[in-house]
C-alpha cells in the first residue's frame, strides 16, 4: 500500500498560486502552450542525457508530445515520453517557485497595486502555474528515464499538493488538467477540450516546436505542428507574428521582443543565429547565476539550453539560439570551454550585435533608448572587461549630464567649450544628490558639461578609461581640478596658498586620521569645503560595494579642498591667528563635506553635538563642549 505525502507550497508560490487563480486574464490559452514548452524541454533533456548514456540511448525513441481531450470529463492532458521526474524533482520543480527574484516580484506586485498583466508574469516565468487559471485541479504523472517508479503529484491551488507512488508504462509526463466548468470565468470564450480550439492554439504558439505534437482525430494520429525549425527559414518566408510567438516560447516571455538578429555565416565556421532583445530586463538580470538564454544547436539538434560560452557575460540579456554545422554532437562543458569554433562563433555574434545595436540607435533612437534605459548598465560591464569591443561600447552608451538626459560621448564632445580640455565626469549617488553636488561648481560657473554616472558599474569602466578620441575622460572629485582664472574666485590660489598655509596645516593636523591633506580648492566657488581623490584611487561609493562584497577595503584618505572665497575660511582663519583649538571646527568642516557628496558619517551622533554646540555659542549660550 502506498502512502500519500502532503506538502505546503512556499509562501512565495502560495502568493503567485493565489494571483493565477484569482486573475481575470483574457490570455488563458497561453497555459498550453507553457505546458507544451516543458514537454518539448523534458525531450530536450532525454536527448542529450543519450548522447552520453548508452542505457538512454534506446529509451530516446519516436520521441513525440501527445495531447488528449474529454469534453465529458471536463479534462485535458498533455504527455511527453521525455526525461520525466523522481519525486524529489516534483518537490524541487512543482513544490518550489525558486526563480530568483520571486520576492522581488511579489513585493513590486502588492505595493505597486497592478493587475497581473501579461508583462508582469512574463518578468517573472510562471510556465507550469498558468494551469490555474483554467483548471481547478492538476495532476502531474510521471516517471524518470532510468528508474522503474513512477510518481503521482497533485493540486488543487490551495497552497497544498500531494505526491505518492504510482504506475506508468514508460519514461515521460503526463499533465492533466481538470478544467473550471464552462462560463465559470465571465470573460472565458474557449472550450478547451474543443479539437478545433486545440489545434488553433498550437499552430498559433508551438508550430515551430521540434517533436511532433499528436493528437486522436477522426482518422487516427494527426500532428498538429509543422515541426519546421524557425531559424533555418528564409526571413521573408517567416511572419513578424511568428517570430514574436518563437521568442515567446523560448524565453516564457508573455511580451513581445523589442528587436530580433537573424545572422548566418558561412566560412571558417557556418552557423545560423536567431537572436532578441526583450522589451523589459528580468528580475534576476544582475544575479550571476541568472540565465543568458541562448541555446544550442547542433545540425538542427538541441544541445544545450543555457550555453553560456557562446556571448560573453554583458551581452547576457540576449536570448535566441545558434545552430551550428561543425560542432559534434557529444559537446561537454568542458569541450566548449576549449573549442576553437565556439571562440569563432562567440567573436562572430558579438561582433554582429554591437553592429546592430549601432545600426538601432542611429536608426530608430527612440526604440534604442527603451533598451538603453533597461540594459544600459549591463552592457556598460563590457567596457571594461572586453578591451577589443571597448570603443564600441562607448559609442553605444548614453549618460545623463549636469544639463541635458541621454546623449553619447559624441553628443558631448560636439556641444564642448573651446577652451575646455576633457570629458569631466561625476560618479556616485542618484542623479539628484550628483547634480547639487559641490565638485560641480566650478565646472558649472565656466559652463562645463558634466556626465553623471549613477550606477555602481560606472565606477568600474571609468577606472580603466583613459580617454575618449583624443580628450582624456576626468573626474571633477579626483586630483585637482584642471581649471584656472575662474570667475568668482576671490582669492589668487599662489597667493592664497601664503595666507593660508598656517591654517591648512592645522586643519590638516587636527584631521590627520581622516584626510591626507588639506588645501585650497580651484573647484569650490560656494561650499565652503568638499572631498577631493587622488588620480587613481577608489571612490567611496566603489569602496562600499567592495565591502558589501565582503572584500577587504584598505582606509582610503582623502584630501579635504576648503573654498578661501568662503566667509567660514576667512572666520576660521581669524581664529587660527588668535591661536585657537580648531579641533571641533575641523570635524564639522570635514564631516560637512562628507554629507554634502552623499556620504555617511563614522559618528554622526558626535558631529550633531558638535553642530548643536556651535548653533548654542551662535545665539549667545553657553554650549556643553564635548
Amino acid at each position: 500500500m502506498t502512502t500519500k505525502e502532503t506538502f505546503s507550497f512556499q509562501s512565495e508560490g502560495k502568493q503567485l498560486l493565489d494571483l493565477m487563480i484569482h486573475s481575470v486574464y483574457s490570455h488563458r490559452e497561453i497555459f498550453l502552450r507553457e505546458l507544451i514548452s516543458n514537454a518539448s524541454d523534458g525531450l530536450d533533456k532525454l536527448r542529450v542525457a543519450s548522447l552520453t548514456d548508452e542505457g538512454l540511448r534506446a529509451l530516446f525513441a519516436d520521441p513525440h508530445i501527445r495531447l488528449a481531450a474529454d469534453g465529458e470529463a471536463r479534462t485535458l492532458s498533455v504527455s511527453d515520453n521525455g526525461i520525466g521526474m523522481n519525486r524529489d524533482d516534483l518537490v524541487a520543480y512543482l513544490g518550489t517557485i525558486a526563480k530568483s527574484g520571486t520576492k522581488e516580484f511579489l513585493r513590486r506586485l502588492t505595493e505597486s497595486g497592478e493587475p497581473l498583466t501579461a508583462e508582469l508574469i512574463g518578468q517573472f516565468g510562471v510556465g507550469f502555474y498558468a494551469s490555474f487559471m483554467v483548471a481547478d485541479a492538476v495532476e502531474v504523472l510521471t516517471r524518470k528515464a532510468g528508474d522503474g517508479q513512477a510518481w503521482l503529484w497533485r493540486s488543487s491551488g490551495d497552497g497544498t499538493y500531494t505526491i505518492e507512488e504510482a504506475d506508468r508504462d514508460g519514461q515521460g509526463t503526463t499533465v492533466t488538467l481538470h478544467l473550471k466548468a464552462p462560463g465559470q470565468e465571465e470573460d472565458e470564450e474557449e472550450d478547451f477540450t474543443d479539437p478545433l480550439t486545440i489545434r488553433s492554439i498550437v499552430r498559433r504558439y508551438s508550430d515551430f516546436v521540434a517533436y511532433p505534437i499528436r493528437m486522436k482525430g477522426d482518422g487516427g494520429d494527426e500532428v498538429l505542428n509543422s515541426m519546421k525549425a524557425i531559424w533555418s527559414r528564409s526571413e521573408s518566408e517567416v511572419t513578424d507574428e511568428e517570430y514574436a510567438e518563437f521568442y515567446r516560447h523560448l524565453s516564457h516571455d508573455w511580451a513581445d521582443p523589442l528587436e530580433r538578429i537573424v545572422y548566418s555565416v558561412e566560412g571558417l565556421t557556418t552557423f545560423r543565429a536567431l537572436l532578441f532583445l526583450p522589451s523589459k530586463a528580468s528580475l534576476d538580470l544582475f544575479l550571476r547565476e541568472g540565465d543568458r538564454g541562448i541555446q544550442l544547436y547542433v545540425k538542427r539538434v538541441f544541445i544545450m539550453q543555457d550555453c553560456k560560452e557562446l556571448i560573453p557575460e554583458y551581452l547576457r540579456f540576449l536570448r535566441g539560439i545558434v545552430d551550428s554545422d561543425d560542432l559534434p554532437l557529444n559537446l561537454s562543458r568542458e569541450i566548449l570551454q576549449k573549442d576553437r569554433q565556439i571562440a569563432l562563433i562567440r567573436r562572430s555574434l558579438t561582433r554582429k550585435v554591437l553592429e546592430e545595436l549601432k545600426s538601432l540607435k542611429e536608426k530608430n533612437p527612440e526604440t534604442y533608448l527603451a533598451f538603453w534605459k533597461e540594459f544600459g548598465p549591463v552592457l556598460k560591464e563590457g567596457i571594461f572587461a572586453d578591451e577589443k569591443n571597448r570603443q564600441a561600447l562607448l559609442a553605444l552608451a548614453l549618460f545623463q549630464t549636469t544639463e541635458r538626459e541621454w546623449i553619447s560621448l559624441e553628443d558631448y564632445i560636439a556641444a564642448m567649450k573651446p577652451d575646455q580640455k576633457a570629458l569631466y565626469y561625476l560618479s556616485g549617488g542618484s542623479l539628484e544628490g550628483l547634480r547639487r553636488s559641490p565638485h560641480l561648481e566650478a565646472f558649472r560657473e565656466r559652463g562645463y558639461e558634466v556626465l553623471l554616472f549613477d550606477h555602481p558599474v560606472d565606477d568600474f569602466w571609468s577606472g580603466v578609461v583613459e580617454s575618449h578620441g583624443d580628450r582624456p575622460l576626468r573626474s571633477v572629485a579626483k586630483g585637482a581640478a584642471d581649471l584656472d582664472d575662474l570667475p568668482g574666485v576671490k582669492a589668487d590660489v599662489a597667493e592664497g596658498e601664503d595666507r593660508y598655509e598656517g591654517l591648512l596645516k592645522a586643519l590638516g593636523e587636527a584631521l590627520s586620521e581622516e584626510v591626507s591633506a588639506v588645501r585650497l580648492s580651484r573647484r569650490l566657488t560656494q561650499s565652503p569645503a568638499c572631498l577631493v581623490g587622488e588620480a587613481h584611487s577608489m571612490t567611496p561609493q566603489m569602496e562600499e560595494l567592495l565591502r558589501s562584497m565582503g572584500q577587504p577595503v584598505p582606509k582610503n584618505r582623502r584630501v579635504l579642498e576648503v573654498n578661501a572665497a568662503h566667509p567660514l575660511l576667512e572666520g576660521l582663519l581669524r581664529r587660527h591667528g588668535e591661536e585657537r583649538d580648531l579641533t571641533d571646527e575641523a570635524r564639522l568642516l570635514y564631516g560637512q563635506a562628507v554629507l554634502a557628496e552623499g556620504g555617511k558619517l563614522d559618528d554622526p551622533a558626535h558631529f550633531a553635538r558638535l553642530l548643536a554646540d556651535l548653533l548654542a555659542r551662535d545665539v549667545g549660550r553657553e554650549g556643553l563642549r564635548t
